[in-house]
């Protein structure tokens, strides 16, 4: 016989109902958002130092807090820098415990100009703008992260530039310094390039060397920046040096002109007297191939084309030497009484004409005895 409590007016009590899915559950979820809600909170917060990215041309040099398997390398790790290469993480997502950090370098190319102050050999200040090129090994970050950090390019590219590039333009006079441009970025990179080697391998503490061997961590320091070229984009020299250069220049090409002009006339020289060498040799070998009588026969030939050309002469018969005719130029104008052997001397037409004509001619000479009496063309 079943047995129901008794309520205050004599009623038995009513049946408890059973709880359904939706209740349970969300009974469930109330319980339990406190959690939820605190443990998104703390994936939000430990999401930038669990997951991190290395981006594209970059790599993360780790360090922990404390000892423990690394499941990126399969080996086991110590506290602090991880400087085993195959440590170094490369592109891509990684995920690292949130007592650990990741520090990102960048292998890429990088440029950075700097100005350096400089006195020459002789005394003079210089400023030379430099533009520096290098670049970090991959293998060898870890090293150089230990023992210099991110801010290496301050505190050892910067000052072993400036230190390297004030000895070197100290070895030129100002006016070398101003035309040797190429020859001193190529030594400021040389020595710069030692002297990172050198310099670097003193800061080398090797007691507190951890998973390398001393010789190599060495070895690694040392390589672990490389300098590709250092150029010099401009060198600046105070006013008047720079003036006094530009004239020396002036005068040193006026001085070669001058040379050259020199030189000319000489060649000049040298030119004229092979030529009038020629001409005498000329000279010399046509006179002896010339007769008295080949030039009186070309005598004739000129004097023949002259006459039977249509301007206005006078060929006067006999009067020359050998007997060749004397041609006269135009006869529009009153020529001048010309004398010849056994002629008389030529009047204007108007005193021929009132004057009375001569009262005998004398005699034509033997020469002309065989020829006509003159005649105006």
């Amino acid at each position: 016989m079943e047995q129901h409590p008794l309520s205050v007016d004599g009623k038995p009590a009513p049946k408890k109902k059973k709880p359904t899915f939706l209740w349970v559950l969300s009974g469930y979820l109330l319980r339990s958002s406190f959690w939820i809600v605190l443990a998104t909170l703390i994936v939000l917060v430990l999401w930038p130092y669990v997951v991190i990215t290395v981006p594209s041309g970059y790599v993360g040099v780790l360090w922990r807090r404390f000892n423990g398997f690394d499941a990126y390398c399969l080996c086991f790790a110590g506290r602090g820098t991880a400087l085993n290469p195959r440590q170094i993480r490369d592109e891509g997502l990684h995920m690292i415990w949130p007592w650990n950090k990741l520090f990102l370098y960048n292998l890429r190319l990088q440029s950075e100009k700097m100005t350096v102050n400089a006195i020459s050999k002789d005394g003079v200040s210089v400023i030379a703008q430099l533009n520096v090129r290098f670049q970090l090994r991959h293998n060898n970050v870890g090293v150089l992260h230990k023992f210099i950090g991110p801010d290496y390019l301050k505190s050892v590219i910067e000052p072993e530039i400036g230190s390297q590039a004030r000895e070197v333009i100290s070895a030129y006079t100002a006016q070398e310094v101003y035309v040797s441009r190429e020859l001193i970025q190529d030594k400021i990179r040389q020595q710069v390039q030692k002297s990172l080697g050198d310099h670097l391998n003193q800061l080398v503490q090797l007691d507190a060397m951890e998973e390398m061997d001393p010789f190599h961590y060495e070895d690694y320091l040392k390589d672990s920046i490389q300098v590709l070229d250092t150029l010099v984009l401009s060198i600046e020299l105070p006013a008047p040096i720079v003036e006094a250069i530009n004239r020396q220049t002036q005068q040193f090409y006026m001085i070669q002109e001058t040379r050259f002009r020199v030189e000319r006339e000489i060649e000049e020289s040298k030119r004229k007297q092979v030529e009038a060498q020629g001409i005498a040799a000329f000279q010399q070998t046509v006179s002896q191939g010339i007769s008295e009588s080949y030039l009186r026969w070309r005598g004739i030939e000129a004097t023949n084309a002259l006459a039977n050309s249509p301007n206005a002469k006078i060929v006067i018969i006999g009067g020359g030497k050998d007997g060749l005719p004397i041609i006269l130029g135009n006869t529009d104008f009153p020529a001048a009484s010309v004398q010849t052997s056994g002629f008389p001397p030529a009047k204007p037409p108007s005193e021929t004409a009132s004057s009375p004509p001569p009262a005998a001619l004398p005699a034509p000479s033997s020469t002309a005895s065989d020829m006509t009496s003159p005649t105006s063309r």
